[in-house]
């Protein structure tokens, strides 16, 4: 340290002024070398990534493509089968094979739910209910009533608004029988479907809701505070035209879909409303937990996905239970209840006293 104070005075008057200027450049020399190599490490490491992406994909791309184009040979021979057995006439496609296809799809999977809530068995099963306790078994005489009003609006119902909706069909314009649309075209309409459906559904769900409606029409179906699966529909017809049949019909009549695409596009949403009304949460299944506090509280969650609730704030309520952290598709066996248990009140309460 003296000897640079010495150097510098002798250069400069003698004034004492401390500096570290010659040992400067080795440092900036090392420090520059550095940064650089690290920048030509980045640049690899990422180049190479890149590259193995592209290929990746390339090769992703070329896969799926083989893929869906066998997979779209397959149901087409199947479908050109399937027509060729039951005949070309939209008519009897659009009407009676919906009705088919609709209260197939309702009572094998219903039936199955059915049977758990009437025997309790399995009994591991009953580890995954939402609301223990509750229709264990179920009550035989509401479920009569319950099945009762379902075949109603399944049959009295559903046929006529099935010929409306083909008669609805046939002015918009649709596809050729025949011919089934691509995979890729499938999948848009089904996004479109789904996002309609939540719309349609919301606001003519709330409508219901309101003090005119709710009395003489959505009552009989919140009889069931404790849903169970087969109560989808269990509801005054009108709100069976307007809140069950019309939001999914929407979509196929926007997009002026293909027969066998508004099918898929059913069965799908019946699979989802029976899910949403079973009262079980199942792993690997999408949570119920939304509606059935809906069924439980009446003023919160009137969607399907939850988008719109959270946008107009009509799940606030739900979002501050312990159901809103179990509203996620379980990947495990663990049933929801044991997974995120409820807070212990008791011992809160001990502790402030």
């Amino acid at each position: 340290m003296l000897g640079e104070f010495e150097d510098e005075s002798s250069s400069s008057g003698g004034e004492l002024t401390p500096t570290r200027k010659n040992n400067s450049h080795p440092q900036n020399a090392q420090q520059n070398p550095s940064i650089l190599s690290s920048l030509r490490s980045v640049l690899i490491v990422l180049s190479t990534a890149l590259i193995c992406f592209a290929a990746a994909r390339n090769s992703i791309t070329w896969h799926c493509q083989r893929f869906w184009g066998a997979s779209g040979d397959f149901w087409q021979a199947q479908w050109d089968k399937f027509l060729d057995t039951v005949g070309e006439d939209p008519f009897y496609l659009w009407v009676y094979g919906t009705f088919i296809l609709s209260f197939g799809v309702y009572w094998l999977f219903g039936g199955i739910y059915t049977f758990m809530d009437m025997t309790n068995k399995p009994a591991a099963i009953r580890r995954y209910k939402i609301q223990p306790g509750t229709n264990e078994p179920v009550d035989n005489r509401k479920l009569l009533k319950v099945i009762w009003y379902v075949l109603l609006n399944q049959v009295v119902v559903g046929i006529p608004s099935s010929m409306l909706m083909y008669w609805a069909m046939k002015w918009r314009g649709y596809p050729a029988l025949r011919e089934l649309p691509t995979f890729h075209w499938v999948l848009y309409e089904l996004a479109v479907h789904i996002l309609t459906e939540e719309a349609a559904f919301y606001y003519s769900h709330r409508f219901l809701h309101s003090r005119y409606l709710y009395k003489y029409i959505h009552k009989q179906h919140h009889e069931w505070t404790a849903p169970i699966a087969v109560t989808a529909i269990y509801c005054n017809p009108i709100e069976h035209i307007f809140s069950n049949l019309l939001p999914p019909f929407l979509g196929v009549f926007i997009m002026g879909s293909h027969v066998a695409t508004a099918w898929l596009w059913f069965t799908l949403a019946i699979l989802s409303t029976l899910n949403a009304h079973s009262g079980y949460h199942l792993p690997f299944f999408p949570s119920p937990e939304a509606h059935d506090f809906h069924h439980l509280k009446f003023n919160n969650c009137f969607g399907v996905l939850g988008v719109l609730d959270r946008l107009h704030g009509t799940d606030t309520s739900f979002r501050q239970t312990r159901a809103y952290v179990r509203h996620i598709m379980m990947l495990s066996f663990i049933p929801p209840r044991e997974a995120f248990p409820e807070p212990n009140t008791c011992k809160h309460k001990l502790g402030k006293r």
